[in-house]
């Protein structure tokens, strides 16, 4: 049997999903998450072979999900399930280790079947969003989109100065960066544009 957990913040969905892969008789819902902070936390205990999970969710994304298991020596191989079909989105998933990247619009049938290749080792990801992720590369680094989507919840300089333990001088140096290299008017256009290529 193929353990999967899955971490989706919208209850509906999460509990669809979970109905759909119980159907197949190799695959095994072994936990569900509402975010990645709750699937990591599962992660360490129920021994998923694969992590399904969403893009964007509160307290951690699914992208810093599949980059922490990938830190703490995890096995479990992680597959994104998501709205988001943005070159930038799959690249950064791919650099965080994800084997498998699927559309939330893919016929169902394509998702027991990605969960199969990516447990036997092999990739799943939709090759046309593949070869986009390679055409249109993140300029943005780490730190740089930590400071930017704080800016985007709201936050003052002050605030995600204290938040992520750097001085407010060096906030604003990373924000007027973000600001340059995206060609963008100010924090919050900067944050917009970084949303929709899929870099935020």
């Amino acid at each position: 049997m193929i353990r999967v957990l899955i971490a989706e913040d919208q209850s509906m969905v999460l509990g669809a999903l979970a109905a759909l892969l119980e159907l197949e008789p190799d695959i095994d819902v072994v936990g569900r998450a509402r975010d990645g902070r709750e699937a990591l936390e599962q992660a360490a205990t129920l021994q998923p072979h694969v992590v399904l999970t969403d893009i964007e969710m509160p307290r951690m994304t699914g992208l810093e999900l599949a980059a922490e298991l990938r830190q703490r020596g995890s096995t479990a191989r992680v597959v994104i399930l998501t709205t988001f079909g943005r070159g930038g989105y799959l690249r950064r998933a791919l650099e965080a280790g994800v084997t498998g990247y699927l559309l939330k619009d893919s016929p169902s049938e394509q998702l027991a079947e990605a969960i199969r290749r990516v447990h036997a080792g092999l990739r799943s990801i939709d090759p046309e969003l593949a070869a986009a992720a390679w055409d249109d590369p993140d300029p943005l680094t780490d730190r740089e989109r930590q400071v930017l989507r704080l800016a985007a919840e709201g936050h003052s300089t002050a605030r995600i100065a204290a938040e992520i333990h750097l001085s407010e001088g060096t906030v604003r140096n990373y924000l007027s960066e973000a600001i340059s290299k995206l060609g963008a008017e100010n924090r919050v256009d900067a944050a917009r544009i970084a949303r929709q290529r899929g870099w935020l």
